[in-house]
């Protein structure tokens, strides 16, 4: 089994360090195993689900919607009809965050072409 470093893990999920201390403080990240100095080392499971964090992140969705997600997960294949709810509302804002892109990119780029033909 490999196990990473708190720095590797830092590299490997870009997430700092004191990120990955607080999703664990918090319970988002469930407690990280520990070697005989106290040193916390991440494994392979560790790190694939902070890459499903990552990506809930950045697709903005909120820590405590994160949180009841992560309960969901860690409470069994029972609830795997709720977590899919989750994900698909989850989609749904998204969807809209990028429809509401792409008009903001269409705007700008009406002013771009506005520009070049008064130049």
């Amino acid at each position: 089994m490999t196990v990473y470093t708190p720095a590797e893990a830092v590299e490997e999920t870009g997430f700092t360090l004191d990120t990955l201390r607080y999703y664990e403080k918090i319970g988002l990240l469930e407690p990280v195993e520990r070697n005989a100095a106290g040193q916390r080392r991440f494994s392979e499971e560790d790190l694939s689900w902070l890459g499903m964090i990552r990506c809930l992140r950045d697709t903005g969705m909120p820590i405590a919607e994160m949180l009841r997600f992560a309960e969901l997960v860690r409470a069994g294949e029972h609830t795997i009809p709720d977590r899919i709810r989750v994900l698909e509302e989850h989609d749904r804002r998204v969807q809209a965050q990028i429809a509401n892109l792409a008009e903001r990119q269409r705007y700008i780029n009406r002013k771009i072409s506005y520009y070049r033909s008064v130049l």
